[in-house]
């Protein structure tokens, strides 16, 4: 199981500062306006060795006070639930608030996951003594950090990551079974295309988009298929799916895609590719998991013809460019139609992941390629590649290509041997890496 950890606050306290300096880069928006940040941002840390995915909790907050308090008791509580790990973020130059009050009050009440109260704008050293307030929340010691400049984020860090649950043995472990997450936005008809291939209504199904919670792992062992399945879900009343739907499946698709070897992404035929689609599939991309895409709803498409299925595949692919070698399945859940086309995609895509090309063969095809297609000089200097390997032990096809000059071999041929690759030996729906160093 992957480590989640959420930063909660209220707005304009530096929430996503401090997300954009954890996931090194600035994919949230930081301004010093409240509010701007509207969707959930998601992405990738790692401190000594340590591999950890961090939500940006903010929300886009407008009216009266008493839906500002409403809407961040919503995103607290949904942390909660979801987290491994809660950064309670506050500002030390506005200092305590009744909105810090407010969520304080909710975090104290969590018993199962720990809290970090963190003060943030601590630009100067002499700020620190103002953190001292910050013990009226009764969370435990402030962490006095600037997220702007970085400042303590490092013994935040070694703290944070010291709280992380240990990994735990469980039911699949030490067994070499595949498994396959089916992911997708809310409503695209994730459990009812695990109820079609079981042959049971095991998961609760309805028209209301989240009825699905916790994932769900069942084993599917027929007709040759030996996998786990994994649903994005679980199951919940219907009368309590009340919370931010999109955030619930964005938090639900980190978990169940990195612990997966391959997901099917399902797309709602009568809806079109929509920007969460997008979402899920870069999840999947930043994760290196193989992939098949499941148009799911097919039966529903009105006014089909000869080209629609293929319009509909050129639209898929170019959406998800340049990533585009990968297979796509028209389905329908509700009647069964090709769903079993879908577990034959995902078994081979499975089987591409595990493939490995004896060192001589991949010499015998590149040699002479390079050969005749070699890397353009660079400042008068001829690069020349001399051996070509795959790498034992990663759980994605990672070839080396050894070079006298790999400092000048740039992205664009790396492209090209990634598709003559891809175009020789069969890797379809799963990601390749290649590196050049030197011979």
């Amino acid at each position: 199981m992957s480590n989640l950890v959420a930063i909660v606050g209220r707005p304009n306290v530096g929430k996503s500062t401090l997300f954009n300096r954890l996931v090194e880069g600035r994919q949230a928006i930081v301004n010093e306006q409240a509010g701007t940040t509207r969707d959930r941002h998601y992405g990738k840390s790692e401190w000594n060795g340590v591999e950890f995915s961090v939500v940006d909790t903010g929300g886009w907050v407008v009216g009266s006070d008493d839906i500002f308090e409403e809407e961040i008791r919503k995103q607290v509580e949904i942390s909660i639930e979801e987290s491994d790990v809660i950064l309670f973020l506050v500002d030390v130059q506005n200092g305590l608030t009744d909105l810090d009050m407010a969520v304080a009050e909710i975090l104290r009440r969590v018993k199962k996951r720990p809290v970090l109260v963190v003060c943030n704008k601590t630009d100067e050293s002499v700020m620190s003594y103002a953190s001292a307030e910050f013990y009226k929340l009764g969370l435990g010691d402030p962490w006095c950090i600037s997220a702007m400049n970085g400042s303590g984020t490092g013994e935040l860090l070694d703290k944070l990551i010291s709280l992380f649950p240990e990994k735990q043995d469980d039911e699949t472990q030490g067994e070499a079974i595949p498994r396959i997450a089916v992911v997708g936005r809310p409503n695209a008809g994730k459990s009812s295309l695990i109820n079609a291939f079981i042959g049971e209504d095991r998961h609760i199904v309805t028209d209301v988009a989240g009825t699905t919670r916790d994932a769900v792992l069942t084993r599917f062992d027929k007709f040759g298929f030996d996998f786990f399945l994994v649903d994005t879900a679980g199951i919940r009343k219907k009368a309590k799916v009340v919370e931010d739907i999109e955030f619930y499946s964005v938090m639900r698709s980190i978990r169940a895609i990195e612990t997966a070897d391959v997901c099917l992404l399902l797309i709602d035929a009568t809806r079109g590719i929509e920007s969460q689609d997008m979402n899920i599939f870069q999840l999947i991309q930043r994760n290196k998991k193989g992939m098949v895409v499941c148009v799911n709803k097919w039966d529903l498409v009105e006014g089909k013809d000869s080209n629609t299925l293929r319009k509909t595949e050129e639209a898929i692919r170019s959406r998800f460019a340049p990533f585009t070698d990968f297979p796509i399945v028209f389905t329908s859940a509700l009647t069964k139609q090709r769903i079993f086309k879908a577990l034959e995609a995902a078994q081979k895509v499975y089987d591409a992941r595990q493939r490995h090309i004896p060192t001589a063969r991949l010499n015998e095809f590149f040699l002479p390629l390079i050969e005749n297609y070699p890397p353009p000089a660079t400042k008068g200097k001829y690069i020349k590649i001399k051996y070509v390997t795959q790498l034992q032990g990663p759980t994605t096809p990672s070839f080396v290509f050894f070079a006298n000059l790999p400092q000048y071999v740039k992205e664009p041929y790396k492209r090209f041997l990634e598709n003559k690759l891809r175009g020789e030996f069969d890797f379809s729906g799963t990601p390749i890496q290649l590196f050049i160093r030197q011979k």
